[in-house]
């Protein structure tokens, strides 16, 4: 019998390095091609939502931007029941306290994967409302699809390199070109604030 594989990406991305897990998922769904019993998903910030998904899964791929206290752009690979206490270690968003809580319900119905498997990376950058990976963690994409392609291969799937478009997983207007290419400059939009509250000095 076919394992059920859920490769998931987990993340904002408008918030930077937030959105590494679905940055990556977009960059595997756009290169691969997979048989059917893998699903490729933009889990977002959807938490309790994704827990039927992840209930039908026999293996469970995550990527997502985990502050491990380590240099930014550091990548990590966690597997099985650390996987867990990675995600809820350092909370960094609500997404994160979401998909934690998402594991301890399949758990507590018996029904988590039998192979958890979590590639992370330390973000560099979190408070930048609109902006895109960080150089540092941008690099650390390639290096991630490919452990995923590794895992894949040991639960007995092998991807085959796409040709042609392939259908978005994500909406086009946040796909990584278009996001990046569309955000205005920093003179013409204030990323810290609104700077009329920002001025400490008396009218």
């Amino acid at each position: 019998m076919e394992k059920r594989i859920l490769v998931l990406g987990i993340g904002n991305l408008l918030w930077a390095d937030e959105g590494f897990g679905v940055r990556c998922v977009e960059a595997l769904n756009a290169g691969w091609c997979f048989p059917d019993n893998v699903t490729v998903m933009d889990g977002g910030t959807q938490g309790l939502y994704l827990l039927p998904y992840v209930q039908e899964a026999d293996c469970l791929l995550v990527f997502d931007a985990v502050d491990y206290g380590d240099a930014p752009g550091d990548l990590r690979e966690v597997v099985g029941d650390q996987v867990p206490r990675f995600m809820g270690a350092k909370k960094m968003s609500l997404h994160q306290t979401g998909f934690q809580e998402v594991l301890m319900a399949a758990e507590l119905t018996d029904k988590l994967p039998a192979e958890l498997v979590l590639i992370g990376v330390q973000p560099e950058e979190l408070e930048d409302y609109g902006g895109s990976l960080r150089d540092v963690v941008k690099a650390q994409m390639v290096p991630a699809l490919n452990l995923a392609l590794d895992w894949l291969e040991r639960w007995g799937v092998v991807g085959s390199i796409r040709e042609g478009g392939a259908e978005a997983i994500t909406d086009r207007a946040l796909a990584m070109d278009v996001y990046e290419a569309g955000r205005p400059s920093a003179e013409q939009a204030y990323r810290l604030g609104d700077a009329r509250f920002l001025n400490t000095e008396a009218a």
